[in-house]
């Protein structure tokens, strides 16, 4: 069973940056088949896909974080990260690392696509 704990989190002016971290652990197969990815969930909103890595590191990104954001992942570490830049208070939401066997070489946002789930960090964008 794989376990996903997510990290970064917290409070930041617009314009800003953070760094997730999200460090798996309780895998048997090898870290790097995995595909991960990240999802939000703002307040009343429903959940958004943000960015992909697949096990080739092929990365997609939703639409609101092309250009912001950048996915990447260190197998060695068991790790993958997420690099906001250029914050705004509409970022503001729970971000959830995910993971599954399955290999997608697109973009793939449908929550049902990822059988692993971290229990999230708040990002919160405010002055």
């Amino acid at each position: 069973q794989l376990h996903l704990v997510e990290s970064g989190g917290g409070l930041v002016q617009p314009g800003g940056s953070l760094r997730l971290s999200c460090v798996a652990s309780g895998f048997t197969s090898d870290y790097s088949i995995y595909n991960l990815g990240w999802f939000r969930q703002a307040p009343g909103k429903e959940r958004e896909g943000v960015s992909f890595i697949n096990s080739d590191g092929d990365t997609h990104y939703a639409d609101s974080a092309k250009g912001r954001f950048t996915i990447s992942r260190d197998n060695t570490k068991n790790t993958v990260y997420l690099q906001m830049n250029s914050l705004s208070p509409e970022d503001t939401a729970d971000y959830y690392c995910v993971a599954t066997k399955s290999y997608y070489s697109d973009y793939n946002p449908v929550h049902a696509s990822y059988d692993y789930w971290g229990p999230g960090t708040q990002v919160i964008v405010s002055s």
